[in-house]
């Protein structure tokens, strides 16, 4: 017989879950952590983004939902305990945990850094882990993962407004690296100002491209040019504007996670441009092949990225002084946070404060 999700580990912990997909609420909820292993890292939570996909997680929208659901992975914060072979990191420094915590590390994605990539990769939360129990993520007090997965965050960089580097950050700075759309001379239009496009538009800007922000609001004009430091703002409902801009991108970090129609930005590439695909709707995008052929032009994907590239992108960060733009919430505030964000009403990015208020909404 299973064990309740308290009794399953030796640690207790406490966080917030969803226990079904019918209401998307979630409430307090015991349950346990592993103990600390020779190669595991734990740390006390502090810090925790909310992302899009928790929203979609917690009602099931993808359809691969494992309940109990503690969502986050853009944890955040302060080493407690190090197993005896851990090298990277010592108690009391400030580390995060992404998007993952397990990999097979033996296939040639992990081998090649690309642990993101792997067939087994294992999800922070609402995935098996290697001992067959379910991964919990940051809405929590306590973390543990393998020294594999953990994230190095830099004196300089403030923990609540880094925090949702680990999956915002890298899941645009990614895409610009490979592609070769973050360097002088190129030109990247960031398509959406939500929580990934704000950040791609900064590390855009940083990695030296001309960049413009595609969005369907005129209203965000003021906010991506003097406030974010976007070079021009396209409306992508204006056909003059469209029409001027075509043939003249680079490539495109399409952040959008609703369905849109995407041959108009497709017109927008120049010839042999890209379209890069990192946000992540429900339901399937009309790709006709022809403005393709027409062109040469690419349509791709990109998710996340490797621990290795997560720590590069950190440091970055760090270096360039970008951060997300954030709204610090208490923990008791969770459910109107995500009611607001399935309308879009944040700017830019929820930040739970775990360290100063989940442990007052214990029963």
């Amino acid at each position: 017989m299973a064990k309740a999700p308290e009794q399953e580990h030796p640690v207790k912990a406490f966080g917030w879950a969803a226990r079904d997909s019918t209401s998307g609420h979630l409430s307090p909820f015991n349950f346990s952590r592993r103990a600390t292993g020779d190669e595991d890292v734990r740390f006390k939570v502090l810090f925790c983004g909310i992302c899009h996909s928790d929203l979609h997680s917690i009602k099931n929208d993808w359809g691969f939902s494992i309940y109990p659901i503690v969502p986050g992975h853009e944890i955040v914060g302060e080493v407690t305990e190090v197993g005896s072979k851990v090298k990277k990191v010592k108690v009391g420094e400030k580390v995060g945990v992404g998007v993952m915590v397990g990999a097979c590390h033996s296939c040639e994605n992990c081998n090649n850094h690309l642990e993101n990539y792997c067939p087994k990769i294992i999800l922070t939360y609402g995935a098996i882990y290697h001992d067959g129990t379910i991964t919990y993520g940051g809405y929590s007090d306590t973390m543990v993962a393998s020294e594999r997965y953990i994230v190095r965050f830099p004196e300089n960089m403030p923990l609540d407004a880094g925090a949702p580097l680990l999956c915002a950050g890298i899941t645009v700075y990614s895409p610009l690296k490979y592609f070769g759309l973050g360097e002088p001379g190129k030109h990247v239009g960031i398509v959406g100002l939500g929580g990934l496009g704000h950040v791609g538009v900064k590390f855009a800007k940083a990695l030296g491209a001309k960049v413009t922000v595609i969005s369907t609001s005129p209203s965000k004009k003021d906010e991506a040019l003097n406030h974010l430091g976007a070079d021009e703002f396209l409306v992508s409902r204006d056909q003059d504007q469209m029409q001027a801009a075509m043939g003249t991108f680079d490539g495109i970090i399409d952040t959008v996670s609703a369905v849109h129609p995407i041959v108009p930005l497709i017109g927008l590439l120049k010839s042999h441009g890209k379209l890069i695909l990192v946000g992540a709707p429900e339901k399937p995008l009309e790709l006709p092949v022809f403005p393709l052929i027409m062109g040469r032009k690419i349509v791709a994907g990109s998710g996340i990225g490797g621990t290795k590239e997560t720590q590069e992108m950190i440091d970055f960060a760090a270096k360039h002084n970008i951060t997300a733009e954030i709204e610090l919430i208490s923990m008791d505030y969770m459910n109107t946070a995500m009611d607001r964000l399935a309308k879009n009403d944040v700017r830019y990015r929820f930040v739970i404060d775990i360290g100063n208020t989940l442990a007052a909404t214990k029963p």
